[in-house]
């Protein structure tokens, strides 16, 4: 018997990969700057096949790599060696309803949370790009932001319960757990934002809001980011988002969208709001819903500059004045497109022209993030691409303590090894 062999027998045949043109999918990110070749890709369709999954990997001594929606940006949900087995969550696809909460399978996709959500009067408080994509797994595991942070916080303050499966293919779930009846610590709540190295989610029960009346949404040119934060007001904001006019040019240039502005500005300011926003009387300044476009578009067209360094950080309010003065040295001579939530600090940084290998650039992007006091790892974790530099954000204790935890969770290294914990 072979692991192949059993895979098949918990699975069934046509959802074991082991074809090259079948695996190239999974196999690759959507950088295109990280990939790696996988023994098998294994889609499980319940809770039950994950954990025999797991066990008879664990058998084989088969590392394990969990893939969602594979929106990541920072290596971790593809094989980086020889042997790794993808464990793809998109057959996980439960969804129910009920008490202004959902409880979704790992491989809803958030778009699909979203309109579940709408048809039963509610929304879903994360929002991202990507939601045709990416997945309720995914975000668990890297307590993605997005969109609508400033409003509704990280995933992480939308989870209310999860089900998850150890390394040994043991269950752990409170998703049936009546809230306000736990005591003691959190235990469940290490899996948020831990990146598939502490366990595998395979559902998660998460709040549902009361959807919002239409509100108002203004696209804005400014001198300068400290001009961009005088304008997002004190309440009311659901959403603040800024660009550059040089990535707009981009977005336009790629797409065939329309220039909106009159002008091309240093920094443009996406604000969505409950009420009109008030605005200097002469700002160069758009009503209209459909600039979303202009920003949900930045990704496909910076993909066509070639491979991108994609660095998403966040910074203290304050320092992102001083962040973006330095950016240009700092990733010279090379090109640096931004955009990300202002409302927050958090910055996707894109950097352009170093090649798939070269991680000079990064490192002297993260250092500097690191000296003003922000976060290196502020929306797709830590992955491969950031765990070595951990110790930028991180005291060696909880370092230490972060190893002990893995050790304690999976003493073998199984899952998605090298990711999250140096």
């Amino acid at each position: 018997m072979t692991l192949e062999r059993e895979l098949v027998d918990i699975v069934g045949r046509d959802q074991v990969l082991t074809d090259p043109g079948l695996r190239a999918p999974y196999e690759s990110d959507w950088t295109r700057r990280w990939s790696g070749s996988a023994r098998a890709v294994v889609r499980p369709a319940d809770t039950g096949q994950v954990a025999a999954v797991l066990r008879s990997c664990a058998t084989y001594g088969a590392p394990v790599v969990t893939q969602g929606g594979n929106t990541g940006l920072v290596g971790g949900s593809v094989p980086r060696c020889t042997g790794q087995v993808v464990l793809s969550t998109a057959r996980l696809q439960r969804l129910q309803s009920g008490d202004h909460a959902v409880v979704a399978g790992a491989g809803v996709t958030i778009g699909r949370l979203q309109v579940h959500a709408r048809a039963i009067g509610l929304a879903y408080g994360v929002d991202l790009a990507s939601r045709d994509t990416a997945t309720v797994g995914g975000t668990v595991a890297t307590d993605a932001g997005g969109i609508r942070v400033v409003r509704y916080g990280r995933t992480r303050a939308q989870v209310r319960g999860l089900e998850v499966v150890l390394a040994d293919g043991s269950l752990l779930s409170d998703l049936e757990r009546p809230g306000g009846a736990d005591a003691g610590p959190d235990l469940l709540g290490l899996f948020v934002g831990s990146e598939g190295a502490f366990g595998v989610v395979t559902a998660a029960r998460l709040r549902l809001v009361p959807r919002p009346p239409p509100g108002t949404t203004v696209l804005v040119g400014c001198p300068d980011v400290d001009a961009a934060r005088a304008l997002v007001p004190a309440d009311g904001v659901r959403a603040a988002e800024l660009m550059t006019g040089d990535g707009i040019d981009l977005v336009c240039r790629t797409t065939g969208l329309r220039r909106p502005l009159r002008r091309t500005w240093p920094v443009v300011l996406l604000l969505e709001t409950d009420q009109v926003p008030d605005l200097p009387d002469d700002a160069d300044a758009v009503v209209d819903a459909r600039v979303w476009e202009l920003r949900e578009r930045h990704t496909e067209a910076i993909a066509t500059l070639g491979v991108v360094h994609k660095l998403d950080v966040a910074l203290p309010l304050h320092q992102l004045a001083t962040f973006l003065a330095d950016l240009p040295a700092l990733v010279a001579p090379h090109r640096a497109v931004l955009f990300g939530h202002l409302a927050v600090g958090g910055l996707h940084v894109n950097v352009v022209g170093p090649a798939a290998g070269d991680e000079t650039v990064d490192r002297a992007v993260l250092e500097r993030v690191a000296a003003l006091g922000g976060s290196i790892a502020a929306e797709h974790g830590f992955g491969i691409a950031k765990s070595g530099l951990m110790h930028l954000v991180r005291s060696r204790e909880e370092i230490d303590l972060l190893r002990r935890v893995k050790h304690a969770l999976d003493p073998a290294g199984q899952l998605n090894p090298g990711v999250l914990v140096p």
